[in-house]
C-alpha cells in the first residue's frame, strides 16, 4: 500500500478516560485513521512517541504528572516534525496555553468538547467536523514532506528575540541566492497577513527578524476565536521591535504599529482624508471563518492600491486567494510561504498555483522581504 494511502497512526493524550475514548471513538469513524496508543500525562507522551512513533499526536493541556505545554517542549527537543494538536478549554487560562503551545511549536488546536451529561454527541461532532479534518490534513502534509525531504538540511540558528521557535524549522542548504520574481516599481506602504494552521509560529518567526519597526502599517489576520487574538497579540509584541495590538473600531492605523483582526471579527480599511481607518464587522463569515483574509485585502487594496503588499503564509484551505486577486488587479504585490516550511501549504499554495505570487520563499525568509519591499530608500537589484 502507497504510504500516503495507509492509515494515520494517531497517539492520543488526554488524562481523563472519558475524553479519550470520546476522541478514539470519534476519529476511527473515519477509516482513515488509526489510534495506536494513548496516554495520561505528558511523561507518558513523551515515551509514547519515542516507542510507538505516531503520525500525530493530540495533546491535552492540563494535566498531572507533566502537562502538555511542558510535554510539547520536550517532545520538540527530539522530534521537530511530528504534528501536534494541542486540546483545551477554552476559557481564558486555556487559551493562554494554547497560544504559548502554538508558539513553541504546536501545529493546530481544537477546543475541547463538555463532557457534561448530556453533551456527548454534541462531542462527537466537534470532533468530527474539527479534529477529524485537521488530522488528515497535517497528516498527509508531513508524509509528503517526508517523502520530498532533502537528504541534507541546515538547521536555522537560534535568533536571540525569538528563542527556540525558528529552530522548529530546517530548510535546505542554499546554493544560490534567491532571485526575486517581481519587484516592487516603489516601496509599499501598508503590508497585509493573512496566515492559518502554523501560523502563530510562523508570526514568532517573522516578526522576531523585524530588526526595527517598519515604515508602514501592517495588518493581521489570524483564524482565531476571540481571546486568543489578543494573547497572540501580546506575545507578539514580546517577540521583536514591533508592537503588535487588536484592532479597534474606528481606529487610526499608523506607521510602525501592526494590528491583528480581534477574534470573532472581519477586519476592513476605510480612508477619511490622508487617514487609514480600521472598522470591524460582524458579517457573515467568508471561507467559514471570521476573522478572513479576504475582506481586509480587498478593503486594502482599495486604499493602497499599486503600494500593498500582500503576504499569505501557512494555512488551510483557500482564504485570501480573491482578496490576493483584488490585490493584483490594482497592481500590488503578493508574497507567498513556500511549502517547504508551510505547516499546511493550502493558503500559499492556492496563490502561487493561482500564478499571482510576486515571489515565494522560505518563512526565514519573508521577514527581510518584507523590510526590503516597505523599505523608502531607493531600489536596485543585481541577480
Amino acid at each position: 500500500m502507497d504510504e500516503l494511502d495507509s492509515q494515520i497512526r494517531v497517539l492520543v493524550v488526554d488524562d481523563s478516560a472519558v475524553m479519550r475514548k470520546i476522541i478514539i471513538s470519534a476519529v476511527e469513524k473515519d477509516s482513515s485513521i488509526k489510534v495506536i496508543g494513548h496516554a495520561a500525562n505528558g511523561i507518558q507522551a513523551i515515551d509514547a512517541v519515542r516507542n510507538l512513533k505516531p503520525d500525530i499526536l493530540t495533546l491535552d493541556i492540563e494535566m498531572p504528572v507533566m502537562d502538555g505545554l511542558t510535554a510539547l517542549r520536550e517532545i520538540r527537543k527530539e522530534n521537530r516534525s511530528l504534528p501536534v494538536i494541542m486540546f483545551s478549554t477554552l476559557t481564558q487560562k486555556g487559551a493562554q496555553a494554547v497560544v504559548m503551545a502554538l508558539t513553541a511549536g504546536a501545529s493546530d488546536y481544537v477546543g475541547k468538547p463538555t463532557t457534561a451529561a448530556g453533551s456527548i454527541d454534541e462531542a462527537f461532532k466537534v470532533l468530527e467536523n474539527e479534529l477529524i479534518p485537521k488530522i488528515i490534513g497535517l497528516a498527509r502534509r508531513a508524509r509528503l514532506r517526508k517523502i520530498s525531504a532533502p537528504k541534507q538540511v541546515e538547521p536555522l540558528q537560534r535568533p536571540s528575540s525569538v528563542g527556540t521557535v525558528k529552530e522548529l524549522v530546517t530548510r535546505p542548504p542554499v546554493t544560490k541566492p534567491e532571485i526575486r520574481v517581481s519587484l516592487p516599481v516603489r516601496p509599499a506602504s501598508a503590508v497585509c497577513i493573512g496566515v492559518s494552521t502554523g501560523g502563530p509560529m510562523a508570526l514568532m518567526q517573522v516578526f522576531g527578524q523585524f530588526s526595527a519597526p517598519l515604515a508602514v502599517p501592517v495588518f493581521i489576520v489570524q483564524h482565531m476565536p476571540p481571546t486568543f487574538t489578543t494573547l497572540l497579540a501580546a506575545r507578539l509584541s514580546t517577540t521583536g521591535s514591533m508592537t503588535v495590538k487588536e484592532g479597534e473600531d474606528g481606529e487610526v492605523a499608523v506607521p510602525g504599529m501592526a494590528y491583528i483582526a480581534p477574534g470573532g471579527f472581519h477586519m476592513l480599511l476605510s480612508q477619511s482624508g490622508a487617514n487609514t481607518i480600521i472598522r470591524l464587522s460582524t458579517d457573515a463569515p467568508e471561507n467559514s471563518c471570521r476573522p478572513a483574509v479576504d475582506p481586509l485585502f480587498r478593503s486594502a487594496a482599495e486604499i493602497y492600491s499599486s503600494t500593498l503588499l500582500g503576504v499569505i503564509l501557512t494555512g488551510m484551505g483557500y482564504d485570501g486567494l480573491k482578496g490576493a486577486q483584488a490585490i493584483k488587479s490594482k497592481s500590488g504585490q503578493v508574497i507567498a510561504q513556500d511549502e517547504e516550511t508551510s505547516v499546511i501549504w493550502g493558503m500559499p499554495g492556492a496563490i502561487v498555483q493561482a500564478g499571482i505570487a510576486d515571489t515565494v520563499l522560505p518563512i526565514e525568509r519573508i521577514a527581510d522581504e518584507i523590510t526590503y519591499r516597505t523599505r523608502k530608500t531607493s531600489l536596485s537589484f543585481n541577480p
